[in-house]
């Protein structure tokens, strides 16, 4: 079976995407490149990070540079690219305030879609996805550490949020449930230095401890650039997807396949870069070697 991974995109109402997304009708398939569509509907299980609100409340953070509102019926975009689960475990998800981040739980379990790294108590935040493909179980798990001024707060006991990893032990604690209850487990996490190809030193070091606490694969999203990939111990950490539809800069991008194989007497994981091109609001499959 096969599990694809994205990275950002933006649905805001006031954003380019949206913008040129309305101006070809709304048909996605004219922003987003079919042969990737195609692919991203033909994976048994297909993530994504949302990085926005679905929300018409709220009001918008204060001092924060960029805040992102999409009307609850953009979630519709979800389906037709073939989105099973979204990672909300980012530094969007929170920009128009508590009711936001309400109103974008309330807008994606209508649309019957899950999302992990978020929720309206820390329990709900801190729960992994789990989802049986083949007869095997797989667990996605989610946090973030992107703010260097911590505006999206992190959930408690009676208020909603998401969940850290500045500090990594429920994180931790999180990756150790998912390990006793599924046979693959997937972390995506939010982390690094926006628009840069440096690796911070905290993505090298935590990353391998998310594996070494019992993940199979770590994936990270927020630079916007895509970063570097490396195996550790035969597992594979892939620091950042990078934007997959979020604005109109030029930016090489990218889809991200895991391939299991194999039977009860054992499996492997191969690791497939679907290469795409976002530019002028638009993402394109890449073809030819150059």
């Amino acid at each position: 079976f096969t599990i694809c991974f994205a990275g950002d995109i933006n649905l805001d109402e006031n954003w380019d995407t949206t913008h040129h997304l309305d101006e070809k009708g709304g048909d996605i398939t004219q922003c987003i490149s079919p042969e990737l569509i195609r692919i991203m509907n033909e994976a048994d299980l297909m993530c994504l990070n949302n990085e926005f609100t679905y929300s018409t409340g709220g009001a918008p953070t204060e001092n924060k540079m960029y805040t992102f509102r999409a009307k609850p019926e953009r979630v519709k975009v979800l389906d037709a690219l073939g989105v099973d689960v979204v990672g909300l475990a980012n530094n969007h998800v929170h920009d128009y305030g508590k009711q936001s981040i309400l109103d974008t739980f309330e807008t994606l379990e209508n649309a019957g879609i899950p999302y992990v790294g978020a929720g309206r108590n820390l329990e709900e935040a801190m729960k992994p996805y789990y989802t049986q493909i083949d007869g095997k179980t797989i667990a996605i798990v989610a946090a973030s550490r992107a703010e260097k001024w911590k505006m999206t707060p992190q959930a408690t006991d009676t208020e909603p949020g998401i969940l850290r990893c500045y500090d990594t032990e429920l994180f931790m604690q999180v990756i150790r449930e998912a390990r006793e209850n599924a046979d693959f487990v997937i972390a995506f996490v939010h982390w690094g230095t926006e628009d840069s190809y440096v690796l911070e030193d905290v993505q090298l070091t935590t990353g391998k401890e998310y594996l070494d606490a019992g993940c199979d694969v770590v994936i990270g999203a927020h630079p916007h650039w895509i970063q570097g990939m490396e195996y550790y111990n035969g597992k594979p950490v892939i620091y950042s997807l990078g934007n997959y539809w979020f604005n109109s800069e030029s930016l090489e991008t990218m889809l991200v396949q895991l391939h299991f194989k194999g039977n009860d007497d054992g499996s492997t994981m191969e690791v497939e870069v679907i290469p795409a091109m976002q530019t002028g609001c638009e993402t394109h499959y890449v073809e030819g070697d150059e």
